[in-house]
C-alpha cells in the first residue's frame, strides 16, 4: 500500500498547526559504551536528508524542532538543517532523551502559538508512546496500528489541530500520517 504524499500535504494543510514526532536515523548497534554516545550509520545520514527533503517538498518544513540531546538525535537534525536552512528555531533537550512522554507533552506546551509546524526528534519508545496518546480515537485505526508497532529508524508521525500546541491534551490531534523514509 502506497502513500499518496499529495494527499498526506493537504490533509496537514487543512490544520493550522501541524506536529511531525520523528526517531532518530539508523544508528549504529548498541555496545558497551554510553547510549548518548552511539553515532549514525552512513544508511542513517542517508534517511536524515531523504526525511528531510521530503518533508520540505511537502511544505512542512518546521518552525521549530526540539531534539533529544544524545549524538544520533543531533547528528539527524544536523543533516536535516542542511535541507531545511536556518528557518527552524532548534531547541536541544535532554528531557527528550530521558523524559518520556511528559517530555514531548512539555514541548508542546511550551511552543509558542506563531509556531505552525512543530518537529519532536527523540527516540523509541517515547516517540511512539506519544503519538498513540495524542492521537484522538477517530484517527485512522491503520495508522494507529503502525504506532503499536513502535517506530523504526527515521520514521516519523504527522498530526493536525486547530488548536494551538500549548492548548494540546491527551487524545486532541488527527493522526496524518506515518511515513518512514522509503516513502518519500
Amino acid at each position: 500500500m502506497g502513500v499518496k504524499m499529495s494527499k498526506v500535504a493537504k490533509r496537514a494543510h487543512a490544520y493550522q498547526y501541524v506536529l511531525i514526532v520523528m526517531r532518530h536515523a539508523k544508528a549504529e548497534a548498541f555496545g558497551n559504551g554510553d547510549d548518548r554516545q552511539r553515532q549514525l550509520t552512513d544508511k542513517g545520514v542517508k534517511q536524515a536528508k531523504v526525511v528531510a527533503k521530503g518533508l520540505s517538498d511537502l511544505d512542512l518544513v518546521p518552525d521549530r524542532i526540539a531534539c533529544s540531546g544524545a549524538d544520533r538525535t543531533r547528528q539527524t537534525l544536523d543533516r536535516m538543517l542542511k535541507v531545511f536552512g536556518d528557518k527552524p528555531k532548534v531547541d536541544m533537550r535532554q528531557s527528550l532523551y530521558e523524559g518520556g512522554v511528559q517530555s514531548v507533552l512539555d514541548e508542546l506546551k511550551s511552543t509558542k502559538t506563531k509556531r505552525k509546524v512543530l518537529m519532536v526528534l527523540g527516540h523509541e519508545p517515547t516517540v511512539s508512546i506519544s503519538c498513540q496518546w495524542l492521537a484522538t480515537s477517530d484517527s485512522d485505526p491503520e495508522r494507529l496500528d503502525l504506532l503499536n508497532l513502535g517506530m523504526s529508524p527515521a520514521n516519523l508521525a504527522i498530526f493536525g489541530s486547530n488548536e494551538p500546541f500549548k492548548d494540546w491534551q491527551i487524545h486532541s490531534a488527527t493522526l496524518l500520517a506515518v511515513l518512514g523514509p522509503h516513502d518519500f
